[in-house]
């Protein structure tokens, strides 16, 4: 058994597919493969189930997971402490991102991570997109290290510490012919007054559509939803069109006129769509994750986002 065997085992695991965990490490799949089967053979019992068309744990591997995650992080540990005597930072971060963060210009996330990289080249930052709700999940298990989250609740989940970089309010986006825009000089709609309308909007586990869900039960209807989509941009764009009503972030007066869109806050009760920084309030898996933690809650900034 070695350090790299468990690195497979480990990857293997949090992927749930070899070809996967072979991409993640950079490396082909059937040398991954054989090196998992050679652990399972050194332990003497298989550690994956492979019948079905995701890889899962077994119970062993279930009961071996754990330590197998706490060996590398040993092993990690024992490196960063070497590396302080040079101040060297190296050693991985894994960073989730709300689906359409990634590619939001104000954020300024690009900038960040280029800078972080060119301090220090020697970290390894693992970006992936999922919702909300997942990634919450994923740091609380210790899966991910940072999350740019959208919060559907007043409060983070247990053991989840956050930094707000947007709270806004949300809006019901319609093309300018839209019945709801009467008097033409209208600003704000209830909440009930969707209650039969098409509306459109983000997936369900992200932080928007929690607030509209909730919202919704609270005022004893079950929202209609007619489309959905991972970016509020495109939501606006099918509402412009009156395919709908989108349920979205507030937009400027500019950027609503330029996608020919009306927008009225929605009201009774208002709702608020907040995007935060987020992680594990017991602190971080090693030095690397928090220096970028800490670098991020210094700069990153957005006045809008998708939630």
């Amino acid at each position: 058994m070695d350090v790299r065997q468990l690195r497979y085992f480990v990857t293997v695991a949090e992927e749930a597919n070899f070809t996967r965990a072979a991409a993640r490490l950079h490396l082909a799949q059937p040398g991954v493969s054989a090196q998992v089967r050679q652990l399972e053979r050194e332990l003497g019992h298989p550690l994956f189930d492979r019948s079905g068309r995701a890889v899962t744990l077994t119970e062993v591997g279930e009961a071996v997971l754990p330590y197998a995650r706490a060996a590398l992080g040993a092993v990690e540990a024992v490196r960063q402490t070497a590396d302080e005597f040079t101040g060297l930072l190296r050693g991985r971060v894994t960073l989730g991102l709300v689906s359409g963060a990634a590619g939001a210009a104000e954020f300024g996330l690009a900038a960040v991570l280029a800078g972080f990289h060119e301090d220090h080249p020697r970290v390894e930052i693992t970006l992936t997109e999922d919702t909300s709700e997942h990634m919450l999940a994923a740091l609380g298990r210790g899966e991910l290290d940072i999350a740019v989250v959208g919060l559907a609740d007043e409060e983070p989940p247990p053991g989840i510490s956050v930094q707000l970089l947007v709270d806004e309010p949300l809006v019901a986006g319609v093309a300018p012919d839209d019945p709801a825009l009467v008097p033409p000089d209208r600003t704000t709609i209830p909440l009930a007054e969707l209650r039969d309308r098409p509306l459109i909007s983000l997936p369900r586990g992200t932080g928007l559509r929690g607030v509209l869900d909730r919202a919704c039960a609270q005022a004893a209807f079950r929202p209609r939803i007619a489309f959905e989509a991972a970016a509020p941009p495109f939501l606006a764009q099918l509402a412009a069109r009156g395919l709908g009503v989108a349920v979205i972030p507030a937009l400027s007066a500019d950027a609503a006129a330029a996608l020919g869109l009306r927008t009225l806050e929605i009201t009774e009760p208002r709702l608020r769509g907040r995007v935060a920084l987020a992680w594990r309030t017991a602190g971080l898996a090693g030095p690397a994750a928090t220096v970028l933690l800490d670098l991020l809650r210094t700069e990153l900034t957005a006045p809008g986002s998708p939630v």
